[in-house]
């Protein structure tokens, strides 16, 4: 090759290098996330692949709950904070969980999905349908055994989880009417580590994301129970942040569990 055309190839070499690094500041960036249950399993697990593929963008996801989420935004620990949940209940909740937020509107929100909370029963419970009335009895502990809700004679055990707050939450408000849960719940953590603890314990029920819904569980027919996934920011979205907000309103609609 000749000295004049190494130096046009090194020329447009570097050019297009210049013009991909310019319409592209996001490419190769790590975007992290604190999120809970639904987000997690019907969106994020969904799309990160494509998403690191096709724009650049590597997601961190801390699956902690909505309400270390918002609280790591503030801290500056994560770019988005997502919840199951509409935002004013969410701030409703955090104050339920006696943090404070001073003022409201430095925030921006967005919903970017929607979930079905769906109820998750161990497969020896063979219930196939439950109305509000009974699914309110059995998650307060005035229903102690499932013969009281259609189902064999075995003791019920609820298993509720420190990590899925929104949908324990929209549950609450939306089946129990406000009511509180059993104090005789076994308690867990995450939404995978209760659908373990479903598998595990005979009459064991708990609640989990539509996205949980297999072979391994018996998911009776209940009445239903929608949530927005919110995403949150602190002021103005960073650049990855909006990028994967344009992403999931676009190309990533394909791979959302609906």
């Amino acid at each position: 090759m000749s000295k004049k055309k190494l130096n046009y190839f090194l020329t447009v070499f570097f050019t297009v290098t210049s013009l991909v690094s310019i319409a592209s500041p996001s490419w190769g960036k790590e975007l992290k996330i604190g999120t809970g249950a639904a987000a997690s399993e019907n969106i994020f697990s969904k799309i990160s692949y494509d998403l690191e593929k096709s724009l650049g963008i590597k997601i961190a996801v801390s699956t902690s709950g909505p309400v270390q989420a918002l609280k790591d935004l503030d801290a500056g620990k994560i770019e988005a904070a997502v919840g199951g949940v509409e935002f004013t209940d969410w701030m409703v909740l955090m104050e339920k969980e006696g943090y404070k937020i001073p003022d409201k509107s430095l925030y921006k929100y967005w919903v970017i999905g929607k979930d079905k909370v769906k109820v998750l029963i161990n497969r020896d419970v063979t219930v196939t349908d439950l109305s509000k009335k009974q699914l309110a009895s059995i998650f307060t502990g005035k229903a102690k055994n499932w013969s009281e809700v259609g189902g064999a004679d075995k003791p019920i055990l609820v298993i509720l989880g420190s990590q899925i707050p929104g949908t324990q939450s929209v549950f609450q408000k939306q089946i129990m009417d406000g009511a509180e849960y059993t104090k005789e719940a076994m308690q867990g953590t995450t939404a995978e580590d209760l659908k373990n603890r479903v598998v595990r314990n005979t009459g064991a029920v708990c609640l989990g994301a539509l996205s949980q819904v297999d072979y391994l569980v018996n998911a009776p027919s209940v009445p239903e129970i929608g949530r927005p996934i919110t995403l949150v920011t602190k002021g103005t979205p960073s650049e990855a942040v909006q990028t994967l907000l344009n992403y999931i309103n676009g190309d990533g609609q394909k791979y959302i569990v609906k």
